[in-house]
């Protein structure tokens, strides 16, 4: 860390502690040239995580914008905000350990499917439908015929 008094790069830290929202870190450190003592603040980088919408335009992921739709889907359906919310810290876990900083709408929206898929069936359908954009009828009930499938199938495992 270069000295702010004599521009030495060399210096020794003597105290680190965290700030009072633990966000950083304060480290108190010596110059090995002047010997002044100055302060310093470390702080973890983030990169944003970017979302590729499905006309390729690029925004930055926001966590409640995805549970604001997950809610949606939720209304008058017993299901917790709290499950909600852990479903989305899930999704968002999944996403930042994936090292891409871009991420497609379409996956977020899969992952989301899916949470719902485990907690409600009646939520799920009212996301798919809003997500795939069932253009009719037939379409939605090709999407219940294939959730009951899957339900049956696993019922006689």
């Amino acid at each position: 860390m270069k000295c702010p008094y004599c521009g030495e790069v060399d210096s020794k830290v003597i105290d680190s502690r965290p700030t009072e929202d633990g966000e950083k870190i304060r480290r108190r450190r010596e110059c090995l040239n002047c010997k002044k003592r100055f302060t310093t603040y470390e702080i973890v980088e983030t990169v944003p995580l970017m979302v590729v919408k499905k006309d390729h335009s690029r925004e930055v992921f926001d966590r409640q914008k995805l549970l604001n739709g997950m809610l949606r889907a939720c209304e008058k359906r017993p299901v917790s905000y709290q499950q909600l919310d852990e479903a989305v810290s899930r999704i968002e876990q999944i996403l930042l350990n994936s090292y891409d900083r871009e991420v497609s709408s379409i996956h977020i929206g899969d992952l989301a499917m899916q949470e719902l898929k485990q907690m409600d069936d009646v939520a799920y359908v009212r996301f798919a439908s809003v997500y795939r954009q069932f253009s009719d009828v037939n379409t939605f009930m090709e999407e219940l015929k294939d959730m009951l499938d899957s339900r049956s199938k696993t019922a006689e495992k």
